[in-house]
């Protein structure tokens, strides 16, 4: 086990220097950054002043360097559009993105297993189709459209629930049931794969000769042995969570990190950006090392296949 711990977390380290150097160069992107930042017609005196401060007259690599010797102390600059510490706004608006990313996983999962399980134990039947159905129509509906008609629905026509904003835990309904729903097809699928190859394996054949009940085959052999895959599909699915909550956040106007990102793109305001594209994609290589470890530990055939 801790060989196969070792072995994850320098491969998580090596993806975590490449994307260090795909964030910082997001700043280049457009060009030279001193010339986008001074805006159209600045003069050259302008464009050096700006190039000095913020430090672009300096090797690109020197560049670098400094910028994750900042960043690994917390560090990410300073906003060039609000003016205050990029660590600050995001600090500020983590825990929206937080509990909008947490709630919709919630909802993903609580829809995916009992519709895969359910899919599965009546596999090529009816149940089996309408489940299959919504998995396909979840994978093909734009969020920003189901967002739309979610509003329309149940803030404007019935009035149920707040058309935006972040208040309460009421104005986080419906844009979960929005991020939660993309997730459901992938982890659905898996669970009804998984389901189908446990149900027609030898333990489960051998679970029905003892005599045991229906449920507990079903639940205490099946179940248990077909879900390990769905561990790494979660954690994979909560970091494309949190990547599309910046179409969702800004439907709903919660200001969070997605809302935060789309505001930055939009005025070119690269600190944050860099920032926000690092953090996410920081979270997203954590969550796969830790769902790795999960599955080595509840299946031993995985760490000995890697040992």
């Amino acid at each position: 086990m801790p060989r196969f711990i070792l072995r994850r977390l320098v491969i998580a380290l090596l993806v975590a220097l490449t994307v260090s150097l795909l964030s910082f160069g997001l700043t280049f992107i457009s060009g030279d950054p001193a010339v986008t930042l001074a805006g159209e017609g600045a003069r050259e005196a302008d464009i050096e002043v700006i190039r000095k401060r913020f430090g672009f007259d300096q090797p690109v690599p020197v560049q670098y360097l400094n910028w994750v010797g900042r960043v690994l102390t917390g560090d990410f600059g300073d906003s060039y559009y609000f003016g205050a510490p990029v660590s600050e706004l995001l600090a500020k608006r983590y825990p929206q993105t937080a509990k909008l990313g947490g709630l919709a996983i919630v909802l993903a999962l609580s829809l995916s297993l009992p519709l895969g399980i359910l899919a599965a134990v009546y596999r090529n039947r009816w149940p089996d189709s309408v489940a299959q159905a919504l998995g396909i129509i979840g994978q093909a509906t734009p969020s920003f459209w189901l967002a739309l008609m979610m509003i329309w629905v149940f803030a404007v026509v019935l009035r149920w629930l707040p058309v935006s904003g972040s208040e309460s835990w009421a104005h986080f309904i419906l844009p979960s049931i929005v991020l939660g729903y993309y997730a459901v097809p992938s982890m659905m699928r898996l669970t009804r794969a998984g389901m189908i190859e446990a149900l027609g394996s030898d333990y489960v054949r051998t679970a029905r000769a003892k005599g045991l009940l229906p449920s507990q085959v079903l639940l205490g052999h099946a179940v248990r042995n077909s879900i390990l895959p769905v561990v790494s599909v979660a954690a994979v699915e909560f970091g494309f969570i949190l990547g599309g909550s910046v179409v969702v956040e800004s439907v709903f106007s919660i200001r969070g990190i997605g809302l935060l990102a789309w505001e930055s793109i939009s005025r070119n305001d690269f600190p944050t950006v860099q920032a926000i594209v690092l953090v996410y994609a920081m979270l997203y290589v954590w969550l796969t090392f830790v769902a790795d470890v999960i599955n080595a530990w509840l299946d031993p055939r995985i760490r000995m296949s890697q040992s």
